[in-house]
């Protein structure tokens, strides 16, 4: 049926339609493209019908353009899934058994007596060390010294290393425990106060700022060393070089000559007399008695500063 002259109008829809062949010839080529509906439309999209923008999926399916979703909804989505989750794992978290404080720290703390450290002794029958290295120390306060082999500490039998290291983890901070050891062959007893790692520290810490110094001997102590005393079962350390013009050569200290104690400090190993050395106050006599040719003699020694 021709269109009307003047005025064209859709041959679908009904609506008026501009002026003008093109307009007319538009509307029909638009009306059925080829394959538009079955799917098969080689540019399948968006036409312009009434109540607004059509679409057509390669399917060949017709509907209203799908909405976006704005940025606002998203992050009112991504904050719904934070606290979902939030609140899953603080169910979980709650279901975990919490340790009680104070078992975290007994687990955490392990008790000193402040010595360098404990190594086992030959035949296995106790832990030794090679000095007591904290003045005023658990150790240094008991009268222990290097050398000495401990067997028994708070009534339980040492054999390793390894056992001293797990009865000073069970062993809670600042208790008492009896300590049995042996020295120059004797069976010899005493007792020890623990304590906490921070208490050694400050205690090194004191030692090292010490505003009198260190004291000072006067002997090459890489040339030291550690011997047992012939026809008993002690040990001392028998010196090498002496430093010329130095206290242990102004008092008359020999290389050769063996150190058994040091202000009546017994000495059986060379990092005991080192430590003990150099605690000593500088200018301050202190008492050494030597081995010297197999005699046993007593000279005074005035330190020096380091």
């Amino acid at each position: 049926m021709p269109m009307p002259a003047g005025l064209r109008f859709c041959r679908n829809c009904g609506f008026r339609l501009g002026e003008g062949s093109a307009e007319y010839t538009e509307t029909v080529r638009l009306q059925n493209p080829p394959g538009a509906f079955s799917g098969n439309a080689p540019n399948a999209g968006s036409y312009g019908f009434p109540g607004g923008p059509m679409t057509v999926s390669p399917g060949g399916a017709i509907g209203k353009r799908r909405r976006r979703i704005s940025g606002t909804s998203w992050m009112f989505i991504g904050l719904l899934v934070f606290f979902l989750f939030a609140g899953a794992i603080t169910a979980l978290v709650k279901q975990i058994p919490r340790i009680p404080r104070g078992a975290i720290g007994a687990i955490a703390s392990k008790s000193y007596v402040g010595v360098d450290d404990f190594r086992t002794a030959d035949g296995d029958v106790g832990v030794t060390f090679a000095n007591v290295d904290t003045p005023d120390g658990p150790a240094d306060k008991a009268g222990l010294v290097g050398g000495d082999i401990i067997t028994t500490v708070d009534g339980r039998a040492v054999r390793s290393d390894d056992e001293m290291t797990e009865i000073m983890r069970g062993t809670p901070i600042g208790k008492a425990i009896d300590v049995v050891y042996l020295r120059d062959g004797e069976t010899k007893t005493t007792k020890l106060t623990t304590i906490s790692r921070e208490e050694l520290n400050r205690l090194g810490e004191m030692f090292r700022n010490r505003p009198e110094g260190r004291g000072q001997f006067g002997y090459e102590d890489d040339d030291a060393r550690r011997v047992e005393i012939p026809g008993t079962k002690m040990f001392g350390v028998q010196l090498g070089q002496i430093l010329q013009s130095r206290p242990a050569d102004i008092a008359g200290i020999k290389p050769g000559d063996i150190v058994i104690s040091f202000d009546d400090v017994p000495i059986r190993t060379t990092d005991e007399f080192l430590s003990r050395v150099r605690r000593a106050l500088p200018y301050s006599t202190v008492k050494l008695a030597i081995i010297r040719n197999g005699e046993q003699m007593e000279i005074p020694v005035k330190m020096g500063k380091q």
